[in-house]
């Protein structure tokens, strides 16, 4: 069985989905009116809609036959706080490049333009005899 964080991630994997959700982060919708952006049939929407009730992201409502979806973050909210563990990595990686970047400042280094080819030299402190 999957556990609901793998249903959310493989749920937003698709980007059709994704579109799907911040049309419903606007108010409710029916499957004709989460169809109209997209070249596909309602039975294909109404596939994508079942992948994201599967998730616990979308509810439907039940009046006779008009059925409009509704975005449930609370599984959002789950995938968030996961990624926000990882945040300390990227602002370790954050904080070494611009430590990085303002050693070179200091220097008198622009930093490295891909585009322009080969890195430029940085100067070796031992062996600089001006």
């Amino acid at each position: 069985m999957t556990d609901a964080l793998s249903r959310t991630f493989a749920a937003l994997a698709d980007p059709t989905r994704r579109a799907m959700l911040a049309r419903l982060a606007e108010g409710e919708a029916t499957v004709g009116e989460l169809a109209e952006p997209f070249d596909m049939t309602f039975a294909a929407v109404s596939k994508h809609l079942r992948v994201l009730e599967g998730a616990g992201l979308v509810t439907r409502g039940r009046n006779a036959q008009y059925r409009p979806a509704r975005l449930d973050a609370r599984p959002l909210a789950a995938a968030s706080d996961w990624i926000g563990d990882y945040a300390r990595f990227w602002e370790d990686s954050l904080g070494a490049l611009d430590q990085y970047l303002n050693a070179l400042q200091q220097l008198g280094i622009p930093p490295h333009d891909p585009s322009a080819g080969d890195a430029p030299a940085v100067p070796d402190k031992e062996n600089d005899h001006d």
